[in-house]
C-alpha cells in the first residue's frame, strides 16, 4: 500500500509578475507560492514530506486541453516587450502575460502531472502541488483569470489517458467558477467535476448563466457537472460541510473515483479580498480528510487561487496536514448552514434528482434565525477573521506513533508492526461497574472480558494523552466494551463522547441526566 505525501514546489514558479498598471490582476503575487512554502516549513510541515522533482510539461501534454493555435500564441511570449505583453494580455479577459510566464505555466502544469504519476503509480498515497499560475479558467483556446494552462484539467486527460482510468472526480472548493474545466469535459460521463463558488445571481465574475446549479452537463455528461453556487458572501464552516454532506459526498459515493483532484483555491477562507466567505482554515483540513476515503486514498490537490496571505497559508498547511494523516482540528460554534446555502443545495439535489440514485429522496429544509449573511464592515469583523486565521497557525504537534493496539495474546498481526503494542492490567469490578448498568454487570464475572477491558482502558488514555492518534481493542464482549469504553472517557474529563454501535444489541451505558 502506498504511504507517504507529496509536496511539489519550484521557486521558479515566482519569477513573474505584472509589470503595468493593471488593478484587475494586482492581486495575483508570487509572494502567494512563498508565504505558503514558508509556512509548511515554520510548522515542521515540508520536513514530513516527500518532495518530487518539477519538470516542463510537453506540447504534447498541454494539448490534451488547449488548442495548437493557443499554445503557439503563448509561446511567442517570452520574447516580446512590455507593450506587445500588454496588448497580448488584452485579447483574453482577467489576466496578464510576463516574458517568463510561459516557462512558469509549463512548470506548473508539470509539476502537477508530477504529482498524479507518483499517487498513480504509489510511490505516494496523495500529494499537493503548490503551482503558480493557476489553470482552472484557462480554456481550449485562451487564457483566463490569471490562467494560462489548465492544469487540472490536463491532469484529468493524462491520467484517463496513460493510466486507464474511468472515473475521475474533480472538486473545485476556489471561490470562483472554474469554467474552463466545465467546459472540458461537460459531455464527459468519466469526469465528475463539482464547483461551489460565489455567484450571487450572476453577479459575481466570471458572471456567466452556466455557472448556475441548472449547468448539469451536456449529452452523455448530464449529471456530471455538479455547480452549486453561493448567493450570497459570509458562507462558512456548516455551509461548506453542507454541502460536501448533503451533494458532494453522496454522489461522490455513487460514482466511486479511481482518483480526486482538487482544484485547491482558498480565496473561498476567510479574509479573502476576493471571496468575502467566512470558512476558517480549518475547514479545509476537514473537507480533506472527507475526500481521502474515496479512490483507495489517491488524492491529488493543485494550488488556484487565494489572495489574503495568511489565510492562504494557513489553508495551505491545514490542507497539508489532513494529507499527512493528522487528525482534523475542532471546529467551533458550528450552527446550521444558513437558509441561502440551504437553497442552493436543494437547487442542486433537485436538478440532479433524474442522474443519482443518493438525491432521489428530497432534503427537508434547514432553517435559521436570521435568513441573511451581510457583509459588514468595522473592527468586530476584521478582529473575528485575524482570530480566526491566526488559530490555525499553530495545531499542536501530531503524535509521533499512529495507532495503538491491544489484542489477546496470541493474536499478534505482523502487519500491525508499526503500531504502538499496548496491554493493561486487568480492569477491576469496580472500575466498569461505573461505567454499566442492569444486567450487563453479569458479564463483569468474566475474568477475559476484565482483562479485555484492561487492555482497552489502556489504549484509551494513551489517545487522552495524546501518544497516539487512534487505536484498535479486542474484545469478547462488544456491547460491555463499548458502554466501559464511552464511561471510561467520562470519567476522565472528557466533555463530549461520541459512540458508533454497528449491531443488533443494546450498549447498556449509564448516561446521567445532563449527558
Amino acid at each position: 500500500m502506498a504511504s507517504g505525501s507529496a509536496l511539489i514546489y519550484d521557486e521558479e514558479m515566482t519569477q513573474y509578475k505584472l509589470l503595468w498598471d493593471y488593478p484587475e490582476c494586482s492581486i495575483e503575487v508570487p509572494e502567494r507560492l512563498c508565504v505558503s512554502h514558508t509556512a509548511l516549513k515554520s510548522q515542521g510541515l515540508l520536513e514530513r514530506c516527500v518532495s518530487l522533482p518539477v519538470r516542463e510539461a510537453t506540447e504534447e501534454e498541454i494539448l490534451l486541453a488547449h488548442s495548437a493555435e493557443y499554445l503557439a500564441a503563448v509561446k511567442t511570449t517570452p520574447s516580446m516587450n512590455l507593450e506587445e505583453l500588454q496588448a497580448f494580455s488584452l485579447q483574453y479577459e482577467a489576466v496578464y502575460f510576463h516574458q517568463n510566464i510561459y516557462h512558469c505555466a509549463k512548470l506548473a502544469l508539470g509539476a502537477t502531472l508530477q504529482l498524479v504519476d507518483s499517487v498513480m503509480t504509489g510511490k505516494v498515497r496523495n500529494g499537493m502541488a503548490l503551482v503558480r499560475p493557476p489553470g482552472h479558467h484557462s480554456q481550449h483556446s485562451a487564457a483566463n483569470g490569471f490562467c494560462v494552462f489548465n492544469n487540472v484539467a490536463v491532469a484529468a486527460h493524462y491520467a484517463k489517458r496513460n493510466y486507464n482510468l474511468t472515473r475521475v472526480l474533480i472538486v473545485d472548493w476556489d471561490v470562483h467558477h472554474g469554467q474552463g474545466i466545465q467546459y472540458s469535459f461537460e459531455d464527459d460521463p468519466s469526469v465528475l467535476y463539482f464547483s461551489w463558488h460565489r455567484y450571487e445571481h450572476q453577479q459575481f465574475w466570471p458572471n456567466l448563466h452556466e455557472s448556475d446549479y441548472n449547468a448539469v452537463g451536456k449529452g452523455k455528461g448530464a449529471g456530471f457537472n455538479i455547480n452549486l453556487p453561493w448567493n450570497k458572501v459570509g458562507m462558512d464552516n456548516a455551509d461548506y460541510l453542507a454541502a460536501f454532506f448533503h451533494v458532494l459526498l453522496p454522489v461522490a459515493y455513487e460514482f466511486s473515483p479511481e482518483l480526486v483532484l482538487i482544484s485547491a483555491g482558498f480565496d473561498s477562507a476567510v479574509g479573502d479580498p476576493e471571496g468575502h466567505m467566512s470558512a476558517t482554515p480549518q475547514c479545509f483540513a476537514h473537507l480533506t480528510h472527507l475526500l481521502m476515503s474515496l479512490a483507495g486514498g489517491k488524492l491529488c490537490a493543485v494550488l488556484e487561487g487565494g489572495y489574503n496571505l495568511d489565510s492562504l497559508s494557513q489553508s495551505v498547511c491545514q490542507t497539508m496536514r489532513a494529507l499527512l494523516g493528522d487528525p482534523a482540528p475542532p471546529l467551533s460554534g458550528l450552527a446550521a448552514p444558513c437558509v441561502s446555502a440551504v437553497e442552493s443545495i436543494q437547487n442542486v439535489r433537485a436538478a440532479h434528482q433524474q442522474y443519482w440514485g443518493c438525491l432521489s429522496q428530497d432534503l427537508l429544509p434547514v432553517s435559521e434565525p436570521s435568513t441573511k449573511r451581510l457583509r459588514e464592515g468595522g473592527e468586530e469583523e476584521e478582529s473575528n477573521r485575524q482570530s480566526a486565521v491566526e488559530s490555525a497557525q499553530a495545531p499542536p504537534a501530531a503524535p509521533p506513533m499512529r495507532t495503538a493496539i491491544a489484542t489477546p495474546a496470541g493474536q499478534e498481526r505482523s502487519s500491525l508492526e508499526q503500531s504502538l503494542r499496548v496491554e493493561g492490567s486487568p480492569a477491576t469490578l469496580e472500575q466498569a461497574a461505573r461505567c454499566i448498568r442492569g444486567a450487563a454487570l453479569k458479564s463483569l464475572e468474566d475474568e477475559k472480558v476484565l482483562c479485555s477491558l484492561g487492555n482497552l482502558f489502556a489504549v484509551l488514555d494513551k489517545i487522552m494523552k495524546k501518544e497516539v492518534r487512534n487505536g484498535l481493542a479486542v474484545v469478547p464482549d462488544l456491547p460491555t466494551a463499548a458502554a466501559c469504553a464511552a464511561g471510561h472517557a467520562i470519567n476522565s474529563e472528557t466533555d463530549r463522547v461520541l459512540v458508533v454501535f454497528l449491531g443488533d444489541e443494546e450498549v447498556p451505558l449509564d448516561i446521567t441526566e445532563d449527558g
